[in-house]
């Protein structure tokens, strides 16, 4: 009995042992084929800017990098390893093409680069690298108007029978109504043509079909040939008036719908952002979806702001609590301030701890934030426009290191850029531009 009981437990043993080694083996054969195979590719997410943070980069003010004063795209190239420090994986660009004021929005031709900016292939060049980093670049569309130098109204303006009449807005005698920001019709030898933020910048006619095909033809130029990843649209809430309705008209959204369609037929992962000043989520959600891919939250920035401000979370809590009424998905756009407005620090009223308390709210917040260059950092800048553009603040030598120090930048840094520079918080436990990498590094994580 003993030997036969002994014997059954030997048996017993071997087995148990026999199947651990089995599945042993087994599951280091698994194992080594999963080392050997190729590691299957994510698929690239059809809404990635659900998980971007994108950083808007005004490029005559980035970065000089042949020394004439201008920021250019070698100049955003050559700092891209800065921006894969802070943490962003996306940029928009504001204008890049050729124009008639210094910003950039009264456009003479869309399917180049401005000359100051370097050439179409140095563009070429900072998407590759960019993309190659894992960073995504939008840049500024501005289909409402032109330039009065763009060749399509030059031509229109000196010719009443001119192809290009019908791409802008005329009328022969003034309408007698203005626009929502003032006057908006103005006065020509062959009549008064109709721009809503002044007489430089005539607002296109998308209404007329040949208008229409040619901003298709420049999205596919710049999606397509170019790589670009899709397009901030400027003053999408004035595209199409109906007389004297020149707002969020239904027009200007049955054009959008069409426009999504087509960019989503030719990049299934194209965005686009629409700028429809002063919106909060009502309006954004009138846009979002079937037009664009998301809309920017003004009312969520002046909330963040105003409870940085005044030390109180109401101002935020609200403007979060109706955002989540109106879009509880998140899917919108969030910034503190951009180039239009007086800088977050002015605002803030150059208090670095209630800077650090708005970058918290806007970096944990719901929505895809946008930081403005120069906002990491603590950069002042109080309007005229020119002053809230100024050069990047890299260094506290000559010219804030944005340019040769025997250059003369477009626009002088301020005087502060001695202590309020890269330089100066790279790497610096408890500067702003440390909460700010910290705070980006936490969102992408979770």
């Amino acid at each position: 009995m003993t030997n036969q009981t002994g014997g059954r437990k030997t048996a017993l043993f071997n087995s148990c042992h026999m199947k651990k080694y089995v599945i042993a083996i087994l599951t280091m054969i698994l194992f080594l084929s999963a080392c050997s195979a190729a590691p299957s590719p994510e698929p690239e997410p059809a809404d990635w800017w659900q998980e971007a943070v994108f950083y808007e980069i005004f490029v005559r003010s980035f970065y000089d990098s042949d020394c004439d004063g201008i920021g250019d795209f070698k100049g955003i190239t050559q700092n891209l390893d800065y921006l894969e420090t802070l943490g962003v994986n996306a940029l928009w660009l504001m204008p890049i093409h050729p124009a008639t004021n210094y910003h950039g929005y009264d456009v003479t031709d869309y399917m180049a680069v401005h000359p100051d900016f370097g050439t179409v292939e140095d563009f070429k060049e900072l998407v590759d690298q960019a993309h190659q980093r894992g960073i995504r670049v939008i840049i500024d569309l501005v289909i409402n108007h032109t330039s009065v130098e763009h060749p399509w109204f030059r031509d229109a303006v000196a010719n009443p029978n001119s192809p290009y009449r019908d791409w802008y807005l005329w009328s022969e005698t003034y309408p007698g109504y203005n626009g929502p920001m003032g006057t908006a019709w103005h006065s020509s030898e062959t009549g008064y043509y109709y721009g809503v933020f002044w007489s430089g910048m005539p607002d296109l006619n998308q209404a007329n079909p040949e208008v229409t095909a040619m901003t298709e033809e420049i999205s596919r130029f710049w999606l397509n040939e170019i790589g670009v990843d899709g397009f901030r649209i400027d003053a999408a809430k004035h595209l199409i008036e109906e007389g004297e309705h020149q707002e969020n008209t239904e027009s200007t959204h049955a054009w959008f719908r069409e426009y999504h369609r087509f960019y989503k037929g030719e990049n299934p992962y194209a965005y686009t952002v629409g700028e429809v000043f002063g919106a909060g989520a009502f309006f954004a959600k009138t846009y979002t979806g079937d037009q664009f891919d998301q809309v920017f939250n003004f009312d969520l920035a002046y909330g963040f702001i105003n409870s940085a401000l005044n030390g109180s979370k109401q101002a935020a809590a609200s403007a979060i609590n109706f955002t989540l009424k109106d879009l509880p998905d998140g899917n919108y756009a969030t910034f503190l301030t951009n180039h239009d407005q007086n800088r977050v620090i002015e605002v803030l009223g150059g208090d670095m701890n209630k800077a650090r308390v708005a970058a918290s709210l806007l970096l944990t917040a719901p929505g895809t934030p946008y930081i403005y260059y120069g906002e990491e950092i603590g950069m002042r800048g109080k309007k005229p426009d020119e002053d809230i553009r100024r050069p990047m603040q890299w260094t506290d030598g000559p010219n804030a290191g944005f340019s040769c120090p025997d250059g003369t930048p477009w626009r002088p840094p301020y005087d502060d850029h001695t202590e309020v520079n890269v330089a100066a918080q790279q790497g610096v436990g408890g500067s702003l531009l440390s909460h700010y990498q910290t705070l980006i590094g936490l969102r992408k994580a979770h």
